[in-house]
């Protein structure tokens, strides 16, 4: 069988990401911690000699920020890819964890609660996110097939694609971290999806903070 493989990338960090403040589509960048996050991941891929096939970013600038750094070492250039973005968090983008309950208190029940119909006012449900995930995912690895990929993306985004190499429920808890510039790895064998490996941050200086995905 042909392997297919993927390194998932999540983002370096932002500052909405310090303030527990949930982004969706709002286009953030990097805060100065998230640049040396995004160095010493590159660095870490460099040193490890990790040769990939190509190399895709979402189109949202704290990702395009991350994948800057791979393409300044490996003098490759990314293909940006906009239904590799965040889930749309209608409603409560902009707001943090603490006023989203407050502001949006049934939104955010719901949003709690993993239902998988809802689309918070304006954004995606986490059907349709997934369904967008799944179908770019496939995409990658129908036009790529027995290459190695690599992908920077976004902690919801990953946390799905997770949950479709694991098999995971979509309304089931979250069961992984994805931390900020951290490595994930899986593969497919030509029938199959497979988690290889996930949430290595052991390449980053200090701690790195999980996504607000729930």
């Amino acid at each position: 069988m042909t392997t297919t493989r993927f390194c998932l990338v999540r983002h370096g960090e932002t500052d909405w990401n310090a303030e527990r403040r949930l982004q969706g589509h709002t286009d953030i960048e990097l805060n100065a911690r998230g640049l040396a996050q995004a160095t010493q991941m590159a660095k870490a891929l460099k040193k490890i000699d990790f040769q990939f096939d190509v190399l895709y970013t979402s189109d949202l600038l704290r990702a395009k920020q991350t994948a800057k750094a791979i393409e300044h070492l490996y003098s490759v250039s990314a293909v940006s890819h906009s239904p590799l973005r965040e889930r749309h968090l209608g409603v409560l983008q902009g707001l943090t964890i603490s006023e989203a309950p407050a502001l949006e208190p049934e939104l955010w029940q719901a949003h709690l609660s993993r239902d998988i119909h809802q689309e918070l006012q304006g954004g995606e449900s986490i059907l349709q996110f997934s369904n967008r995930i799944r179908s770019s995912l496939e995409q990658i690895q129908d036009k790529h097939a027995g290459k190695t990929i690599l992908i920077v993306s976004h902690g919801g985004a990953l946390d799905m694609m997770y949950r479709m190499a694991s098999n995971q429920a979509l309304d089931s808890e979250k069961v992984v971290a994805v931390p900020n510039a951290s490595l994930n790895w899986i593969s497919h064998d030509g029938s199959s999806w497979t988690v290889d490996n996930w949430a290595d941050t052991s390449h980053l200086d200090g701690l790195s903070l999980d996504n607000l995905d729930l």
